[in-house]
């Protein structure tokens, strides 16, 4: 009898469902129209740009695995980079970005700013490599796939990386019409990877190679359960630069020192998320070496309970870390996927613990985002409290990291993104597939 994949069975059949079942939110959470993808699964949610930009790389994927149509990608692609490229730039309240950056949340029908929220710049960096990435993918002569490229470089080159770092050396989070800069940066190891090496690779308004530099100064080495790398404490960190670029064998002056390059970096990560479930000094419930995963996730709300004679302290969406916190006994099965690349042989058993207690039942999208067992309800479900919605921000992670992992798909595709290849060349980075390919 021939296995249903709805059902979510272990082993390769898992991850070919799991990845069909993610992809499934970009077909259903976003607007045909202008190509906007919603935040969340949750009604009346406005678009997030990072998402887009998730999605954007996915509908190659998608392709390739016959979850969508090459001609169904290219009228979604094109339709989300019209709407880029049309969209206002400025600092009215009809605008979508300015400085060829683009504000954090989008309003899904007019595209316009909601919220009053950040233009930001880690959120922009996500949308432009899935930018790239269409770029690289649609090569046929076709009058629209010849718009997607065009559309593609005219994005990418219109970004002011310069000016984001408003006269210091690292990058600014945002920028407000309002207030200005935001006074956070880009500084310590986190999730900016993948914007430093696109800003670096700009043809136009690139950033200095001064400003990688600088960067890296603000790194943490440490050693935790014996295992020494730069540390992050949210698994996310160590995954989303990953999602597009192939960090096997090419070290920067950082990793050269160290000896190791930024994917053995996140498959220590991984492990020390497992130890740190294993030990669970914390005594969550349903922490164990098979069932970890504490990254930036939905949470039960901010609240105050007793639990089992200890008084333990829950959050709703917030950055949870290991082994240092915050964490308040909530895993996020989809970090854990997005893990499979680095380590194998750790993620496949945990995914297959999700399987097992039913964090997909009737669910069109694959694993649920997160749960904590500690908050258990009545009835005794092993799962706990359940994340109510889906991000974009985590689906496409599952979709780009499954993939690589079986098939290298996205990481080949990029590494032949000329702007890839020179901001990764300008940062400082050198061996491996770098040494064979030209700018």
């Amino acid at each position: 009898m021939k296995a249903d994949p709805d059902q979510m069975p272990v082993g390769e059949d898992l991850l070919a469902a799991l990845q069909r079942k993610s992809f499934a939110y970009f077909l259903y959470e976003a607007n045909e129209a202008n190509g906007l993808v919603a935040d969340r699964s949750r009604k009346g949610s406005p678009a997030s740009i990072a998402a887009v930009g998730l999605a954007l790389a996915a509908y190659p994927v998608g392709v390739a695995r016959g979850f969508m149509t090459r001609e169904q990608a290219c009228a979604r692609t094109l339709a989300t980079l019209r709407f880029f490229w049309k969209g206002t730039q400025g600092t009215g309240p009809d605008a979508t970005g300015y400085k060829g950056f683009y504000y954090h949340f989008l309003d899904m029908e007019t595209g316009r700013r909601v919220w009053r929220c950040e233009l930001s710049t880690i959120d922009t960096a996500l949308l432009i490599a899935g930018i790239l990435t269409v770029g690289a993918y649609f090569r046929e002569n076709s009058e629209d796939e010849t718009e997607i490229r065009t559309l593609s470089e005219a994005l990418y080159e219109r970004v002011d990386w310069d000016w984001a770092r408003n006269g210091g050396a690292t990058v600014a989070h945002g920028w407000t019409p309002e207030k200005g800069f935001l006074g956070y940066r880009w500084e310590g190891y986190d999730e900016a990877l993948i914007l430093y090496v696109l800003g670096i690779g700009s043809p136009t308004h690139c950033l200095p190679p001064e400003s990688y530099q600088a960067w890296l100064s603000t790194y943490r080495w440490k050693k935790i359960y014996g295992h020494e790398f730069v540390y992050a404490g949210p698994l996310f960190i160590h995954q989303l630069s990953h999602v597009w670029l192939d960090f096997r064998g090419i070290r920067d002056r950082f990793m050269r020192d160290h000896k190791s390059d930024y994917f053995e970096n996140s498959r220590t990560a991984t492990y020390v998320q497992r130890e740190y479930a294993s030990r669970n000094s914390m005594e969550f419930s349903g922490y164990h070496e098979n069932s970890w995963g504490v990254t930036a996730s939905d949470g039960p709300g901010w609240q105050t309970r007793r639990i089992g004679g200890v008084e333990r302290r829950f959050y709703g969406y917030r950055a949870r870390g290991v082994p240092f916190g915050p964490d308040d006994g909530t895993l996020s099965p989809w970090a854990v996927a997005a893990s499979l690349p680095f380590a194998p042989e750790i993620v496949l058993p945990a995914l297959r613990h999700f399987h097992d207690i039913n964090l997909n039942l009737e669910n069109s999208y694959g694993f649920k985002a997160s749960f904590n067992p500690t908050l258990s309800p009545d009835n005794g479900d092993p799962a706990g409290w359940v994340a109510p919605d889906h991000l974009g921000l985590n689906q496409g992670p599952i979709v780009l990291m499954v993939e690589n992992h079986r098939s290298d798909f996205l990481w080949r595709l990029m590494r032949g993104c000329k702007h890839v290849v020179r901001g990764l060349r300008g940062a400082g980075f050198r061996g491996g597939w770098l040494e064979t390919v030209g700018e």
